[in-house]
């Protein structure tokens, strides 16, 4: 019974990382074995996704300007602290992260900056609850697998939902250049302004170069997010392994006891580094995605505009 409080503490840690189905596998579906219809990782993302709507269409209302009829109190924040707190969330994202790099092009991208930052960000904290073991334990009392894999598990810890994710920035970021600087300039960009007799060189670490920036986005993601829970279970497994020790007389009861203090005193401070690293993931994929925008724009053009104005203010 006591045992059953800990189904995080599994022999293998690395079971509560990996994705489990709910709907049994089909064999041979779509030409494919063993095809899952539903798991954990896509009901927690069904559930973000529906989470990031709910949210965010809540926020916005309550930051919306009032009817002009209001006067100055139109202004005014509608009360909400989460709503202000998004809303500082998203100033903070254009104004000091975005708009620097991307300049009057901001309002443009920010739309889906927000929306990949809000939506990674409450992946990331879902998968700090601890919804898997929650139904674990319930289809335990039910006596059967039922809940199981419906929802749970951290969907921004599987590197097939990061490199979707990534995809879609590869995508809008090679769009965005090509918008930017026409597909001529585009393609002269793959020489890095570099000497004809380099050019063998340059073009193919270039189009390298295109395709890595998106990886190199899906690997941080999946590994940042794995390595925390991995931690997380290793830490509670040492805990139920302590409190196993107490049927081994007072000398296991003392050393197990202590095993399990420090141990759960250490998840718990791992718990709060994990939510710190929930926001800055979110936040360095959206960094990120902005700064590979703000490489395939006309810089030299930027540049000359700067010091013209430079040279007017003197």
């Amino acid at each position: 019974m006591n045992m059953n409080l800990f189904t995080l503490a599994a022999d293998n840690p690395v079971d509560h990382v990996v994705n489990t189905p709910w709907l049994p596998a089909v064999k041979d579906a779509f030409g494919m074995h063993g095809v899952w219809f539903w798991s954990a990782h896509v009901g927690n993302l069904v559930l973000a996704g529906a989470l990031t709507i709910i949210i965010l269409a809540y926020a916005a209302k309550k930051i919306a300007t009032g009817p002009e009829s209001l006067g100055n109190e139109r202004y005014l924040p509608g009360g909400s602290r989460v709503a202000g707190m998004i809303e500082v969330i998203c100033v903070y994202l254009r104004d000091n992260s975005v708009k620097p790099l991307l300049g009057d092009r901001t309002d443009r991208f920010m739309p889906l900056l927000w929306t990949l930052f809000f939506f990674i960000l409450i992946n990331n904290l879902l998968g700090l609850a601890p919804i898997t073991d929650l139904l674990h334990l319930a289809d335990h009392f039910a006596g059967g697998h039922y809940l199981s894999g419906l929802f749970g598990a951290t969907s921004t810890g599987n590197i097939f939902v990061t490199a979707a994710l990534a995809a879609i920035a590869g995508i809008v970021i090679n769009i965005a250049g090509v918008k930017e600087l026409g597909l001529g300039g585009y393609l002269k960009h793959l020489t890095a302004g570099t000497p004809w007799y380099l050019w063998p060189i340059m073009i193919p670490i270039e189009i390298l170069g295109t395709f890595i920036k998106p990886v190199a986005l899906a690997l941080r993601l999946f590994a940042n997010m794995t390595a925390g829970h991995i931690l997380i279970a290793v830490l509670l497994m040492f805990a139920t392994t302590g409190l196993k020790m107490f049927s081994d007389g007072v000398t296991g009861a003392l050393l197990g006891g202590t095993i399990s203090l420090v141990s759960i005193l250490a998840t718990v401070a791992i718990y709060f580094l994990e939510l710190f690293v929930a926001f800055l993931q979110a936040f360095v994929f959206v960094f990120l995605t902005t700064v590979f925008i703000s490489l395939l724009a006309h810089h030299d053009h930027e540049h000359g505009d700067a010091h013209g104005h430079e040279h007017a203010h003197a």
